[in-house]
């Protein structure tokens, strides 16, 4: 198995006495985007001196601001069925929880995805509990077509990413063929001892057969995966060290790491044992883990979710996250009731429209962007883009495009005029921006879903 515990317990022992010329040796690296080794991230992990934990955040804001712009892609969560047979102790869909459970019917989705067009969503991310009975292969299958299908004044959703539980080859190659996004699963923590007490019963109980999800998704030919550590359950020290260890599997393997890293810390859930969660992380410990693995993985997109408050949201973009959630609901058929919470305590209650704004007012640029994947932009070839700092060109035009397409049709007069300015003046060094501009021009006239 390729996470191996005292490797990675060593690492963090032997990696807590760096001197300062090795320290800045690893900063160099770092500057240069250069691959660091699982010790140099270990050093990274130990440092506690304020000096040098700010000149980390420097760095990987600065390697950020290199790759992706000043773009932050948008997104929402879907859940489409709370049926789940596992005992997870974290979280508020474990099978011991007694309520009422449901999944989405046809008539359900239309009512959720259309609800989510209204707020401008192009993006989301397919959330489901498991239970083969309630909510098999084909049940997520047939919802995926449906949501796709939902068109909401001419607008629909162009990308649906699936976090849902660690399942067969043949069933994710049936994920394949129902044209997803990126395959998402958190391993949640990568501490065996620990995996297996806050799993102790229930399918997701095999940490390995957890673990190994993403080598028969690679198998199946999905080579967009997106990973997540919950933090919270273990030191997240070591979380971290997994994490990358994890990638180097697949990058070794397959050829392409992860496409997106999420990190969530633990919200209380209903009928959680908070006893058990003993390493919880602060804001400052969370802003570092933000830090170091924008500078361990950074071409690797970091997603935060509203489990985050608007003040932790807005500074930790500075030091890495790429992707952000707005206006979530985490209830099945929670968008139509105008619900926002189930599944866990949300801190950013925001609507989607304030979330762009505010946004747009700290000099970011919000991205509804779906291109690449519908460029067939993925796995390795996404990866070789991104590598060679190219993703930039893309992405900041399609950033500017779907931005503008979002505030035509849905912000007011005003705010269509100021985003434009932006557009206009941050566009003038784009290679191709007299044929930026004409795309301009098209999406005031009525065409949509222009794109690079």
């Amino acid at each position: 198995m390729f996470i191996k515990d005292e490797y990675i317990k060593s690492i963090l022992s032997s990696t807590k006495s760096a001197d300062e010329s090795e320290i800045e040796s690893i900063f160099e690296k770092a500057r240069k985007m250069e691959r660091l080794s699982m010790e140099e991230i270990g050093v990274l992990l130990n440092l506690e001196d304020e000096k040098y934990i700010k000149e980390m955040y420097k760095i990987a804001g600065k390697i950020k601001d290199d790759i992706y712009g000043k773009r932050v892609v948008m997104f929402a969560p879907l859940y489409v069925s709370d049926y789940c047979i596992n005992s997870c102790v974290y979280c508020g869909y474990k099978c011991q929880n007694n309520f009422d459970r449901s999944k989405l019917s046809d008539e359900d989705i239309v009512g959720e995805v259309t609800e989510l067009l209204k707020m401008g969503h192009k993006r989301i991310a397919f959330e489901a509990g498991e239970d083969d009975k309630n909510c098999d292969i084909d049940y997520i299958v047939h919802a995926i077509k449906k949501i796709y299908e939902v068109d909401y004044n001419g607008e629909k959703i162009r990308r649906i990413n699936v976090n849902i539980a660690s399942t067969t080859v043949d069933n994710f190659k049936k994920l394949k063929l129902a044209d997803i996004g990126t395959y998402i699963l958190f391993q949640e923590t990568y501490n065996r001892e620990k995996y297996e007490e806050v799993h102790p019963s229930g399918p997701k109980s095999s940490y390995e057969y957890h673990l190994t999800a993403f080598d028969r998704a690679m198998e199946a030919g999905i080579d967009d995966v997106g990973a997540g550590i919950l933090l919270g359950l273990y030191n997240y020290k070591y979380e971290v060290l997994g994490l990358i260890e994890h990638n180097n599997h697949l990058e070794e393997d397959y050829g392409v790491g992860f496409h997106t890293v999420s990190l969530p810390r633990i919200k209380d859930a209903v009928g959680t044992d908070k006893s058990i969660f003993k390493d919880i992380v602060t804001d400052e410990e969370f802003k570092k883990i933000v830090a170091i693995i924008r500078i361990a993985l950074p071409f690797t997109g970091i997603i935060i979710s509203t489990r985050e408050d608007i003040e932790m949201r807005e500074e930790i973009i500075d030091y890495g996250v790429s992707q952000l959630s707005a206006g979530s609901s985490t209830e099945v058929g929670g968008y139509k009731k105008h619900n926002k919470e189930t599944q866990f305590k949300i801190s950013d209650s925001r609507e989607m429209k304030d979330v762009v704004l505010d946004l747009i007012n700290t000099g970011y640029i919000p991205s509804f962007c779906t291109a690449c994947y519908r460029m067939g932009r993925t796995g390795e070839e996404f990866m070789d883009i991104v590598n060679h700092k190219n993703i930039k060109n893309i992405c900041t035009p399609n950033a500017f495009l779907t931005l503008y397409e979002y505030s035509l049709d849905h912000m007011d007069i005003d705010t269509q005029i100021k985003v434009k300015e932006i557009i206009v003046r941050e566009s003038k060094d784009l290679s191709n921006r007299e044929d930026f501009l004409g795309k301009i021009k098209e999406l005031e006239t009525g065409v949509r879903d222009l794109y690079y």
